[in-house]
């Protein structure tokens, strides 16, 4: 029985997943009438070691990601929350911004869909928003200023020491 559960969960998750990639262009396409940034994985590496940029560039060369076009921010949500680009950890990103005030179509969509989809994490989605709650507001930074910043200033400005703790640990 604990078996079918985890393959039903798996099914579950390819869903979203699918869901993700098929709305991620239409989303960019239809609400993102900004610049993109025109910076690269590489460019990021070659940043210094404690800053925000590098780390950025850390977390896309670990899952073999570029940058994408018009919504390069999601991605520092990423690192600056520590959180992993597993489905669940992407649905309770949404949950910590949604908490932190961001408001967008897209993140109402991934959570209305991430909950009702998978809501046997709806716990780790629940402390998430707590998170984004608790933190200084950070969703509207113009995080490509931001690059240079040490990660660890960085964070420290955002969020509490308990919370920093939770977030440094789920970042190592």
């Amino acid at each position: 029985m604990k078996n079918l559960f985890y393959k039903i969960q798996a099914l579950r998750k390819q869903l979203i997943i699918w869901l993700f990639e098929h709305s991620q262009r239409i989303y960019t396409s239809l609400f993102k009438n900004h610049e993109s940034w025109n910076i690269t994985k590489e460019d990021l590496l070659n940043l210094p070691q404690p800053s925000f940029g590098r780390h950025l560039g850390e977390f896309l060369d670990k899952n073999n990601f570029e940058l994408i076009p018009k919504v390069e921010r999601h991605d520092c949500y990423h690192v600056l929350c520590g959180y992993s680009t597993d489905v669940e950890d992407e649905i309770a990103l949404q949950c910590l911004c949604y908490g932190n005030g961001k408001r967008s179509p897209y993140l109402y969509g991934a959570i209305i869909l991430g909950v009702a989809i998978l809501p046997d994490y709806y716990k780790y989605y629940y402390k998430s928003y707590r998170t984004g709650k608790r933190a200084h507001p950070f969703h509207h930074f113009d995080y490509r200023k931001l690059l240079n910043v040490s990660i660890k200033d960085f964070r420290e400005a955002i969020f509490s020491k308990t919370e920093l703790h939770n977030i440094t640990h789920i970042a190592s």
